[in-house]
């Protein structure tokens, strides 16, 4: 077997973006992430928006957009042939 074919696992602090870190292991030096369990929503029960890029203002700007229904177009007035059999063939025979 090849020696030193593992990478070193280490000991390390997970630091959130609200300021709470816990211990765990990982073959990373150091992790930094956004939301942990001290500030997420689910487990804190506050209602608040968790948005780093914007995705909350993409998706209200969408909600707005689909609210305003559009209107159907009559597709019996637009067209401009007979509206009937009957007026087709009398088109026709003439």
């Amino acid at each position: 077997m090849k020696a030193n074919l593992h990478p070193k696992y280490n000991l390390l602090n997970v630091t959130c973006s609200c300021g709470a870190s816990f211990t765990t292991g990982s073959t990373k030096d150091s992790i930094v992430v956004d939301i942990c369990s001290k500030c997420h929503p689910f487990f804190t029960g506050e209602q608040r928006f968790v948005d780093k890029v914007g995705r909350v203002q993409k998706y209200q700007a969408k909600a707005a957009a689909a609210t305003g229904k559009k209107a159907k177009k009559d597709r019996k007035s637009t067209q401009n042939g007979p509206a009937s059999l009957t007026e087709l063939r009398a088109s026709q025979a003439k």
